[in-house]
């Protein structure tokens, strides 16, 4: 095994002491506490005694001048200000870069901030000496951060500090770092060794049934002796029967101890397989603080910033999570704690004048519950108004003024997670609450999670995030579709019936069940997933999931449910894209594999079968492709929005329209389906739209596929690259309008049906 070196160890080193100095410093603001000094001081004195190690001079003068401040603090002759606590911070900052930076590259750091370090020592040392002066100008907001892009807005985030805060342990796990696609493959060898002790388990049962007919070989072998001496056939046959007997007897015996000790040995490897499953998961998960350690420091410099004053108060530090869902939530807390902070709380005199503190509170708190973790972030301030939500969505034409004015206050609160939706009266450069929350909803659905907003007017607002412990270990409802078993995310199901054909109510030709005193709409997951679907006995009872997203609820029948298990998520391979309606796969404890359900995919693909084609009845077989005559296009863009306007459009036309969130479901779609014209936008995730088109124009069979493009970007250049890619019409957004896209389809393919 390779040893650290000693820039190695340095750096370690140095991860911890300023883990330990900016969780010092940020308590330092609410109480002048000696051992909290006294803490510091040993972080500063301990920086610089391993960077005299290693020769790093720069680093040892800046820390001697930054120990001799907590000196001077601890022994009276210094308080501690906001404007100190800023600079002392700025030179953690740079301790803390130095730690994250190639070994190589250390002296080359070094070099090029010599003069911010000579800076630093100086106003350290006039510090100690009563003489600092702040800086004149005020604290300037926090930078963008390149690593915390959760919007395609262009305003800044609330940057990562580079500090963490650390729980006051005195022993440091010792830890070794492993890469992530390791540590799946580790998961899934664990999860695999589960199930071939279940395999093993079963195998032991079949053994068990061979004791049985053992002893009924030896009565039938006692029967026959009886029958030898009643018949007087004894003579001959007894000494076989005996022999036979002995012989039974002896193989009985080494049986039973054969069976005794594998039953034994199934034991013991039942509890090795769980102990290494439980160990393997237990690797992954982290404790929450994790997530958050470096939320304090960015709020108490964006408070300052804005010239609030705000505290951050984090419960359910300790409660263990997947790494991987604590990296997901990292960006979209991030942006709820900024939104909480900006537009959330008030200013000091504001809060006065409304009879509260002028320290405005956030909260961050964790807990589980059912096996589920629930994430509130809160704040005390003045909260959203309902109104502005309602009038916002009126002018953007999302809602009609009539219903608007029916819509509850959670209805109207769904209007916010839409894509640019904000009620703020001007743009920040911290943003107005509301934008880029639908990149919060997107990450809760990409973990099979949900979010939901509170608000009390001039009291405060609460997100609630429920997502799961782990992303590896998944609760799900198994179930058969067309003799296969398929698994529906268990937090993703409303409710689950078992009901008479009897009960099903049709309306205008579709099917629906009653389900707290509303019809929801019946659909075949066979035929959703594109799967033949058999005639069923119209004397059957039916088996129901009812699923929704934000804005529909739909009842998917099935042939039968499994039963509740707990799965070990496996990824799909990434060869293959984005595939429909299917989000990862598990594999159940004989062994067999299964694929679980994209809700949220299913949804969109229920729309489709709604919006086009022919939806089969309980009682019909057949599959998904017996559609309509009508032109079928196919509408890409990551904007829920144009996505609904550009369907509702051609639907209303009499074209037949498939929908996809990105360019790489859409690149899935084109090669799965058959359309008339495919319509998309340029800037999407994981491909975009210039790639989507040049995929499409080289693909053997669908070369000849029109292609239109649908932009923001309304330079000659962009039009020109998507040309080049092949594009057969390049519209955009810009001069939008119903006619021009309609006209521009007609031109290309025609009108809907001819």
């Amino acid at each position: 095994m390779d040893d650290f070196s000693m820039l190695g160890l340095f750096k370690m080193e140095g991860e911890i002491q300023c883990a330990a100095l900016t969780a010092g410093l940020l308590a330092l603001e609410g109480t002048h506490s000696p051992s909290q000094i006294e803490s510091m001081m040993r972080a500063a004195h301990s920086l610089k005694g391993a960077a005299r190690i290693v020769q790093l001079d720069p680093i040892v003068k800046v820390a001697h001048a930054m120990e001799d401040c907590f000196i001077a603090a601890g022994e009276g002759r210094l308080t501690l200000s906001a404007d100190h606590v800023d600079k002392l911070l700025e030179g953690v900052d740079f301790f803390k870069k130095l730690s994250a930076c190639p070994e190589n590259e250390m002296q080359a750091c070094l070099t090029e901030n010599s003069a911010m370090l000579a800076e630093l020592e100086k106003a350290f040392s006039d510090m100690k000496n009563g003489c600092f002066k702040p800086a004149s100008t005020p604290v300037p907001a926090i930078p963008q951060s390149p690593n915390l892009q959760i919007s395609k807005s262009p305003d800044p985030q609330i940057s990562q500090s580079p500090d963490s805060q650390t729980s006051k342990s005195s022993e440091q796990d010792a830890v070794v770092r492993i890469a992530a696609d390791k540590m799946n493959r580790l998961m899934g060898l664990a999860a695999e060794s589960l199930v071939g002790v279940k395999r093993l388990q079963d195998f032991e049962k079949k053994i068990t049934g061979h004791k049985r007919r053992m002893l009924e070989i030896a009565a039938l072998i006692d029967q026959l002796e009886q029958e030898a001496v009643d018949s007087g056939h004894a003579t001959g046959i007894m000494p076989i029967l005996k022999d036979l007997q002995c012989k039974h007897n002896e193989y009985y015996r080494e049986y039973t101890d054969y069976f005794a000790e594998f039953s034994e040995h199934s034991r013991i490897m039942g509890n090795f397989s769980d102990s290494l499953y439980r160990e393997v998961v237990s690797c992954r998960m982290r404790p929450f603080i994790e997530g958050v350690r470096d939320f304090p420091r960015a709020v108490r410099d964006l408070s300052r910033s804005l010239g609030k004053k705000v505290t951050l108060k984090i419960s359910g530090e300790s409660i263990p999570v997947d790494k991987d869902v604590l990296d997901k939530m990292n960006a979209p807390l991030n942006h709820l704690i900024r939104n909480a902070v900006d537009h959330g709380i008030e200013s000091p005199e504001a809060r006065l004048a409304a009879g509260k503190s002028e320290t405005g509170t956030v909260c961050i708190a964790a807990r589980h519950w059912a096996g589920m973790l629930y994430v509130s972030i809160s704040d005390d301030g003045k909260g959203i108004d309902i109104e502005r939500i309602r009038a916002k969505a009126v002018d953007r034409h999302l809602v009609s003024a009539e219903i608007s004015g029916r819509l509850s206050e959670a209805e109207l609160l769904e209007f916010m997670f839409l894509p640019g939706f904000s009620t703020a009266a001007e743009v920040t450069e911290i943003s107005g609450r509301g934008v880029g929350l639908d990149v919060v909803q997107t990450m809760a659905q990409e973990v099979h999670g949900m979010i939901k907003v509170e608000t009390d007017i001039g009291k405060g607002t609460s997100f609630n995030l429920q997502v799961p412990v782990s992303l590896s270990i998944m609760s799900a409802l198994v179930t058969e579709i067309s003799g296969e078993p398929y698994a529906f995310p268990l937090m993703r199901i409303d409710h689950l019936l078992h009901l008479p054909k009897s009960q099903i109510l049709i309306l205008e030709s579709r099917e629906y069940v009653k389900y707290e005193g509303r019809n929801i709409g019946l659909v075949s997951a066979a035929q959703v997933l594109g799967l033949e679907q058999k005639r069923s006995d119209p004397e059957d009872s039916i088996h129901v999931v009812i699923i929704s997203d934000r804005l529909n609820q739909y009842a998917i029948f099935v042939d039968s449910f499994v039963g509740e298990f707990k799965l070990v998520v496996r990824p799909l391979d990434p060869r293959l894209g984005k595939i429909s309606d299917i989000s990862s796969s598990a594999l159940l404890e004989d062994g067999s594999p299964l694929l679980i359900l994209d809700v949220d995919d299913i949804v969109r693909s229920i729309d489709n079968i709604l919006n086009g084609g022919r939806l089969l009845g309980i009682g019909e077989a057949g599959t998904v492709g017996a559609a309509s005559a009508k032109k079928r296009i196919l509408v890409v863009d990551d904007s829920i929005t144009v996505r609904e306007v550009e369907r509702n459009l051609l639907k209303n036309n009499g074209y037949d329209v498939d929908v996809a969130v990105d360019g790489a479901e859409g690149w899935n779609a084109v090669r799965t389906g058959q359309y008339a014209l495919v319509i998309t936008d340029v800037d999407m995730p994981r491909m975009n739209g210039i790639e989507l088109v040049s995929s499409i124009k080289k693909h053997e069979h669908l070369h000849s596929t029109p292609v239109m493009i649908v932009s923001y970007k309304d330079m000659e250049a962009d039009r020109l690259r998507g040309m080049e890619a092949g594009a057969d019409y390049y519209l955009t957004k810009s001069s939008f309008h119903d006619n021009t896209l309609l006209d521009a389809v007609k031109n290309l393919i025609g009108e809907a049906a001819e």
